[in-house]
């Protein structure tokens, strides 16, 4: 299955969209080269405090949801701050940077850390090693809502920590992206679709499942989904309904991405990382810890 058919099949099934990579599973024999050299002993790597900036959305903050555990796991430290805001935009953070420059006691300027820090407040905090930088997945793949946003965040945020390594989170179109800023990509993307398209422990969906019978808590299966998924919400009329979430990660795909992260600023693998999330099956999360090692090492057999 090539990744233009993966994507057909997320958007039939409402699932996994906004994660997409853009890249085929070609690269997968380069990975698994990488794999043998890139070094797997995390646990015993010298200590080292990684002070990273997030400028993002949800997806951001799933990422981050085991990373600081991951870390610790590894004997590692963690810095981190969080420019998030729910189904943020580039354009909407730039507003908020612009409003901010009008006018640094404005509201407007300053949507951080629940209305109490503008972006360069954040960028002032720490001599951040990393900046992560990303669009909103439902406009991810549309590369002309990028801009002019993208360019001008990229130029705020490297005059304000001009050491600090700006990354792309990837999602879908931010290779173009990357090649164009010169920044490098944090491969979440091609993580979730490595593991989704696995012929073992990829998602397969419950075909078995009526929904039109369906009553709760019945749920339809959903092992090795790497997204929220269907569930049951209550209604404002106080019955309940299925409802899909096929944007923001489940455990294991927040397991996923942290430990691609975790490689990616730390230069280390977390093929052997100890921690596992309460209630994710330790063989699949070894599955998931392997995936974002590959991902990881078909990026840098990229470059």
């Amino acid at each position: 299955m090539n990744i233009k058919e993966y994507q057909n099949r997320i958007f039939a099934n409402e699932l996994t969209s906004g994660w997409i990579a853009g890249r085929a599973p070609m690269r997968i024999f380069l990975s698994l080269i990488l794999l043998c050299l890139f070094h797997p002993g995390g646990a015993n790597a010298a200590p080292r405090t990684v002070r990273l900036l997030t400028v993002g959305n949800s997806f951001a903050d799933n990422a981050l949801t085991y990373l600081p555990q991951i870390v610790e796991a590894a004997g590692q430290k963690l810095i981190v701050a969080r420019a998030n805001l729910g189904g943020c935009s580039l354009e909407r953070h730039w507003r908020h940077v612009a409003a901010h420059e009008a006018d640094s006691a404005s509201k407007e300027g300053s949507p951080y850390s629940k209305g109490k820090n503008s972006l360069a407040q954040l960028l002032a905090k720490e001599k951040w090693d990393f900046i992560t930088i990303q669009q909103v997945s439902i406009k991810s793949h549309d590369l002309s809502s990028y801009y002019p946003y993208v360019r001008d965040l990229h130029r705020y945020i490297k005059e304000r920590a001009p050491d600090a390594k700006i990354m792309a989170h990837q999602i879908w179109a931010y290779h173009t992206i990357s090649k164009e800023l010169g920044v490098e990509v944090v491969p979440s993307g091609d993580a979730m679709f490595l593991a989704d398209s696995d012929s073992k422990w990829g998602y397969r969906p419950d075909t078995s499942f009526n929904f039109e019978t369906a009553k709760p808590p019945a749920l339809l299966r959903q092992s090795h989904s790497l997204h929220t998924g269907w569930s049951w919400r209550k209604e404002k009329d106080g019955t309940s309904k299925l409802r899909m979430d096929g944007h923001h990660a489940s455990k294991a795909g927040k397991y996923l991405l942290g430990c691609v992260w975790f490689e990616v600023f730390y230069g280390t693998s977390a093929v052997e990382n100890t921690f596992v999330p309460e209630g994710l099956d330790s063989k699949y999360a070894k599955f998931l810890r392997l995936t974002a090692h590959q991902a990881v090492a078909g990026l840098k057999a990229d470059k």
